[in-house]
Formats: C-alpha cells, structure tokens, sequence
C-alpha cells in the first residue's frame, strides 16, 4: 500500500500525548505500519519543512531533535512537473493553498492514497478520490 501523509498527520507523530491533538493513536499506528514495511510512503519536496514549520512553532524546544528524526526516515520524496500541473488545477478547483493541494496530487499521480486530518481540505476534496480521514485509517491486516 503506497501512502502520502500531510503535515497535518505526521505532526501527530511529535504530539503523542497532546490532550488537543485528535487521532495521535492513528497517527502513531499509520508511522509503525510504515516502519514496519507494510505501507510505503512518498512525499511532496516542501513535507518536512511544513511539518518542521508547525513544531518550531509549537515546541521549539523539540525541533532540532524533530529535524533529525525527519531526516532519517529517508521518505521518497517527488515533485516532478506531472505533480506540479495536477496541483495547481486543483489550487483552482478546490480554491487550496498549492502546499496542500501537492500531497493529493502526489497521491493522484502515484496511484496512491492521501492520509489527512485535515477536515477543511477533505471536505472540498473528498468527490476527488484518493484521499482518506486519518481516523478511517485502518493499517493493513498482517500475512500469516
């Protein structure tokens, strides 16, 4: 199973105990299946300086550890033309911030499915296909 995540999700992966961070259990089962090698994750080039943005804010207390953590997971990253072009029609249709709207053009290319916990960007985004809740995330059953 291939994955794209956005910030929105794998700042989850920073927050495990944060009472206002909804669905950080999904979040850290969704980083464990990857680890695990059962899904596969690409990203969009700009993923690890949002997700970094968002913690330096946070709890800039953690963002240089945050940083090293980020850097070792090695996630393929893509931002060839193809993802580009989908993105911007969908900043249009959508009327999104191409930062957002690159994770689900990534997924739209690579035949892959967008993690989110982001309510506003599914909402409009939803009809589109290849997205998901993060809460509706179920990791794939094991093979015995």
């Amino acid at each position: 199973m291939k994955l794209v995540v956005d910030a929105s999700v794998a700042v989850k992966w920073f927050f495990p105990d944060a009472a206002a961070a909804a669905d950080t259990d999904k979040a850290a089962g969704l980083l464990r299946a990857m680890r695990d090698g059962h899904v596969d994750l690409v990203q969009p080039p700009h993923w690890c300086a949002e997700v970094i943005a968002v913690i330096a804010r946070l709890r800039p207390d953690i963002v240089a550890e945050a940083i090293d953590l980020l850097d070792s997971m090695e996630f393929e990253t893509i931002g060839d033309a193809a993802v580009y072009k989908r993105a911007t029609r969908l900043v249009t249709r959508l009327d999104q911030h191409l930062f957002d709207t690159l994770y689900h053009a990534l997924a739209m290319e690579q035949d892959a499915l967008l993690v989110t916990a982001d309510a506003r960007y599914l909402r409009k985004a939803r009809a589109l296909g290849r997205i998901m809740r993060l809460n509706d995330w179920m990791p794939p059953a094991e093979s015995t």
